[in-house]
């Protein structure tokens, strides 16, 4: 029996709608990494783009358990002394609550060139409008998703 390699020509991209209203933002990253990265396709193959085009709406109603919120995130400006910091709940409440959501997916993927292709497939909104209609996207309800059943449920 041959290994299967999926060819550019195998690969099918489909557009899915993720509302994080109310979803711990762990689990949320990684269903949204596992659909990036086609993982939930029989046919997966590592070394290809196979994933998803994923759009998560209410990005700003992520829930965070225990202390998370008083999490400090760190950034230097590279001039001398300019260490930054700011919480996690002040972020969420601040004019980019997306940037939580699309750090933690991002840190969910391997660090190389095709995930960094793979995170261009992620739109994230803090609102519950978003401008891919026309895409007809289905909607993945991640909310009743049983966590000892997440592989079956998608």
């Amino acid at each position: 029996m041959k290994t299967f390699s999926a060819k550019p020509a195998d690969i099918e991209k489909s557009w899915i709608v993720i509302d994080a209203e109310g979803v711990v933002l762990g689990r949320l990253a990684s269903i949204i990494a596992m659909r990036l990265r086609g993982k939930h396709k029989p046919s997966f193959t590592p070394h290809m783009d196979m994933g998803d085009n994923v759009i998560v709406i209410n990005a700003d109603k992520v829930q965070l358990t225990g202390n998370k919120r008083n999490k400090p995130n760190y950034w230097h400006t590279g001039h001398p002394g300019g260490i930054k910091s700011r919480t996690t709940g002040e972020i969420l409440e601040g004019k980019h609550p997306e940037r939580v959501v699309m750090q933690a997916v991002k840190r969910m993927l391997p660090g190389n060139r095709l995930s960094r292709t793979q995170m261009t497939h992620l739109r994230v909104y803090a609102g519950a409008a978003h401008p891919h209609e026309a895409q007809n996207p289905q909607v993945l309800d991640v909310k009743n998703m049983n966590s000892k059943n997440t592989r079956v449920a998608y």
